[in-house]
Formats: structure tokens, sequence, C-alpha cells
């Protein structure tokens, strides 16, 4: 029994510790971060009311080329898309528009998904122009010489039809001919969801053979405000050649820009935490890859790609095809564009981490119980439910082994009284006890050695999916997503004041604390007073540590406690063994009364 409660220490104190560093470090920097964000939006809003448009230059070119300098760009985003001609984009799940100069992606809002849980906050807005503050988009295009004249990039104006308009069923054709007889003819498709098709076809008038690279790049201005978490990657990611996955950080780039090996598919892009754009070269030729940051002028960072060169012949064309995916992270349309597109491993553009063989097959378990429910809250207990179910075995023999060593104790007293000056002899006689009774002492440790998997795993699937993000439970759980708003300190709302981010302890949290609590006193106090101390305050603790938590975590780890306390109290009794827990409760409350004089 000693050993198995060393073993929950130690596992308890692993957890505390990593939760401790999400209490004590990333909350209190996740809050700095977002009063400074507020006051750079403030600064910005103010900057740009007296300022007017500035005429900025366009980025660097991709893949090795020198970066133009390029002014901090002002202009507003009204004034940004007044600039140039452009095509309204229009789809059940996008809005926004193309620029006409350089055929950009630059301007793209995403329907289906608001700032806040109010529907009737602002939608997201995922690409802006490069002459506003928070510039990023996606550009495609070539790069010649004198032979081949000019060629499309940045600032190239090309052509299109009166009145075009890109739609899922209303595809866009653009045009450019330069004077050396070069024709480019740019038809660009997007479908219901968040993928653009944009199919090149170049036709030489000329007299000379005309050689050209192609290049692609998504780049953005300023990285994100909010911190990094360790759970989550945001910044470069893409999937190239030998490589494999490369994922590099922001301030990875900033140091040294990363150029993996010549690569023939795949795919690379910029990713946040719910968000992405990625383009898809043409999977047949090769290409050289890189992961950028220019810190001239504006700062800007920059995925791209450069295609190895090619010739179209006098009176011969050629076509090419890029991908480019600009929208929501949603699970079943990413798998869906890696199943159709046959494009390698782009699931992981969704990081589901080392336990990815865990933490997917969890994703769709609980995704399968919301579209039978309709919500995630009620997923969220369904799974917990299927894994308890999936560790029964594990846990029956964990609880059969907590209810031997009990049944063992007035052996083991003995054992202790008999040897009590000699702690080898006691160690060789409780081993013989063991072998003789037939029990394993550490039998019941593996179950929640297990386990811990499993909660990372749904700590992992409820912070990153976008089908978490703002799904509600009942009650007062808008977003289980997001730390429970309520809080104890200001009774719950009823005080009108917010309470410290420290301080702050829903009615989950709470709960949890409750159920925590109860769970540990299904088993005696140990008799050391330091274990003694450590299970007397760790409930405490873990609900101060989990009230910053989302709230589907702590929802699930209170349900959990409830359906293992049901559990243990009927595996004991199968075995004979008397559930102590309202005994315990009561030894405890004894022991906190003072003594009569």
């Amino acid at each position: 029994m000693e050993n198995n409660r060393n073993y929950f220490i130690a596992i308890a104190l692993s957890v505390l510790i990593v939760l401790g560093w999400q209490f004590l470090y990333m909350n209190p920097r996740i809050e700095t971060q977002r009063k400074a964000q507020e006051a750079q939006k403030a600064q910005q809003q103010t900057e740009q009311a007296q300022q007017p448009a500035a005429s900025g230059q366009a980025p660097a070119q991709p893949s090795g080329a020198a970066p133009s300098s390029q002014a901090a760009a002002t202009a507003t985003l009204e004034q940004a898309l007044q600039k140039s001609p452009r095509i309204v984009i229009d789809t059940p799940a996008l809005s926004g528009s193309i620029n006409l100069a350089g055929a950009r992606l630059d301007d793209l809002k995403l329907k289906g998904y608001h700032e806040t849980v109010d529907d009737s906050s602002p939608i997201i807005t995922l690409f802006s122009p490069a002459e506003t503050k928070d510039g990023y988009f996606t550009e495609l295009g070539y790069i010649g010489s004198d032979a081949t004249g000019s060629v499309p990039g940045p600032s190239t104006l090309w052509t299109a039809p009166e009145g075009a308009k890109l739609t899922e069923k209303t595809p866009v054709t653009l045009t450019y001919t330069n004077d050396k007889g070069l024709t480019f003819t740019r038809t660009i498709s997007v479908d219901e969801r968040y993928m653009f098709t944009v199919a090149d076809k170049i036709e030489n008038a000329g007299q000379a053979p005309a050689s050209l690279n192609s290049y692609g790049r998504v780049t953005r201005y300023n990285k994100p405000t909010t911190p990094s978490v360790y759970v989550l990657h945001e910044g470069f990611i893409g999937v190239i050649g030998d490589d494999g996955l490369v994922e590099t950080k922001y301030t990875a780039a900033e140091k040294e820009a990363v150029k993996p090996a010549k690569s023939t598919g795949g795919w690379l892009g910029i990713t946040d935490k719910y968000w992405a754009a990625t383009i898809v070269p043409p999977q047949t030729s090769p290409y050289e890859a890189s992961f950028s940051h220019f810190p001239d002028g504006q700062p800007r960072y920059q995925a791209d790609y450069k295609e190895d060169a090619f010739t179209v012949a006098p009176g011969q064309s050629i076509e090419l095809k890029n991908l480019v995916f600009a929208g929501a992270k949603e699970v079943p349309v990413i798998d869906g564009y890696e199943a159709s597109y046959s494009i390698p491993k782009f699931d992981r553009l969704i990081d589901w981490g080392w336990f990815y063989f865990i933490t997917k097959p969890m994703f769709k378990l609980m995704d399968f119980f919301f579209r039978y429910f309709g919500n995630f809250g009620v997923a969220i207990l369904c799974t917990t439910i299927v894994v308890k179910l999936l560790f029964f075995p594990l846990a029956s023999k964990q609880y059969a082994s907590m209810a031997n060593m009990k049944r063992m104790q007035p052996k083991m007293e003995e054992l202790k009284a008999k040897f009590a000056d000699d702690r080898m002899g006691l160690q060789q006689a409780t081993m013989q006890l063991y072998k003789d009774e037939k029990i394993n002492p550490i039998a019941g440790c593996w179950p929640v050695a297990l386990q811990i998997p499993i909660f990372f795993s749904l700590y992992k699937v409820i912070y990153i999916t976008i089908e978490m993000r703002h799904a509600p439970f009942f009650g007062w759980i808008k977003d289980l997503s997001a730390p429970d708003p309520t809080t104890i300190v200001n009774l719950f709302g009823l005080l009108p004041f917010e309470a410290p981010t420290l301080l702050h302890l829903g009615v989950w949290p709470l709960i949890m604390g409750i159920t925590m609590f109860v769970q540990m006193r299904m088993n005696p106090t140990p008799p050391d007073p330091t274990q003694a101390m450590i299970f007397n305050w760790m409930p405490l603790v873990f609900m101060f540590m989990l009230a910053s938590f989302p709230a589907g975590l702590v929802i699930y780890w209170a349900w959990n406690n409830t359906l293992s306390v049901l559990q243990q109290s009927v595996i004991m009794r199968r075995h004979g063994v008397k559930v102590e827990l309202f005994d315990n409760l009561k030894g405890l409350f004894r022991r906190k009364e003072a003594p009569s004089k």
C-alpha cells in the first residue's frame, strides 16, 4: 500500500508541475500580452485616424532574392482595398476580394467564425493587403530574365472580364501578355469551403524559347501578439520531401532562415491555432522551400518555394496547377482535402502532437458523439465513459490490488511490529507476504500511468481543435475551449467586479475539486505526515490550477473522478473490502476538532 501511495504521489506531483508551469508562468504571460495587444490596437486605431494612406512597395521576392526595403504600412483596410482593381470573392464560407495587382489573395474573411461567442461580433479576418499594418496574403508568380521580358510578379496588373466574381460555382480567368509574346492565362476556382485551385497556362507566341521559374509565397507582417503555448505549434509549417513534417517557430526564423532540402511534392505555409494559409505546389516538379524573416522596413515572415526552371518553346504552351488553402482548420475538411487531392500528410496541419495515434482517434470519437447529441460537452462525458470502459480491465486489477493490499493491512502491521528495528528484514518479510498471497504491489500503478497520455491528449483536443472553439455546454459554459467564466470571488457574478487571474475559481473547478477530494477519501489517509499533508491539500491546489484550463477539460476531470468513485466502490464490495469513504470523512473532521478540556 505504501508503494502504491508513493507512486500516486509521484504521478500527481508530475502533473502538478505541468499545471504549475501553466498557472504561474503562462497565465500571467498571456494576461500581460492581452493587455499589450489591447493597447497596441488602440494606438493603431489612433494612428490610422490621423495618417493618410501610404503607398508601400511590394514585399521581398521569394526564395533567396534580395528583399526590397519597405516602409511601415499605415493604410486602413478600406484605403488599401481602393488602391487597385479587385474581383469579389463570395462563397458560403468566404468573403473578400482578389487583388488584380499581383493576383494576390490578400482580402479574405471567414463567414462562419466570429471573434467572440457573440454572433454580432465581427467575423474573422484572415488575409489583409500588404499596405495595412497586419498585412497577410498569398501570391503566386514567376521569375524570368531579360530574354523572357516582364513576367507576373508582385506588381503585375492582370486583366479580368467585366463583372467577374469568384464563387464556388463561377471561376474567374485572368490574363497578362508581355512584350515578348508570352501570354499567361490564370483560372482561379474555389470550392464551398477553403481550397482555391490556381491553374496557369503559359503560351509562347514569340520567336525565342522562354525559360522561367514559378514561385509561391505566404507572407504576413507582424507575428501574432498572443504568446505561443507549449502544447501548440504556431508559425511556419510544411511537409517537404524527405524532411517530412517541418515546423518552425517565428523566433527560430528570426535567427536564421530555414531552408529544407530540394524536394518534390508536399506543401508549406503558415499556421495559427485555428486558421492556416498553405500552398500546395505542382507535385511532380522539384522546388526549393524557405521559411524566412525579413526585418528591414516593415518586418515580415514568409514561407515560399521556387520551382526549378522550365522552358516554353516558341509556338508551344505549358500548364501548371497550384492549390491554396486559406481558412479554418476544420478536421473533416482537412482530412477530406488530404484524401481528395492526395496531399501528403495534410492532416498534420492540425497539431495533433506526439500522441497523434491517441489524440486524433479521441477527437473522432468525440465528434461521433457530437453529431449524435449536438453538444460537445455531452460528447466529452460520453467519451469519458468509453475511455473508462476501455480501461475497465486494468482498472479492475488496480482496485482489486488495492483491495488485497487493504486486506493485508493487519498482517502488514504485525510485520512492522515484529521488525520494528530491522528495515531489511521488514522488506524481505513484506515481499514474502506478497508472494504468498499472490499480490503485485505495483499492479495498481499501471492504469494510472496509462491514463496520463489520455488526459493530455484530451487537453490537446479541447485546446487545438476549432470544433471546440465557442462550443457551448449547458448553463453558463458558452465556450468549452475557454476557462469557466464564473468565479467564487465575486459570488459567481453577483458582485460587480472581475476577480484577479490568480484568484479566479469557477463553479466547475469547484466541482472538480470536490470530486477529487471524495475520490482520495476512498482510501485511508497515509500514516506519513508529509504524504497526508499532500493528499489533504492536493484537491485545493488542483482546483486553482485547473481554474485557468479549458472548461471542457475540467468537466472531463470532474466526471472522470465521479465514475472512478463509483467504479472503485463496486469493485471493492465485490472483493469483500469495506468502502471507507464515510469513515474516512468522519475521521478527517474528528481530527480537525480541537480536544475539549
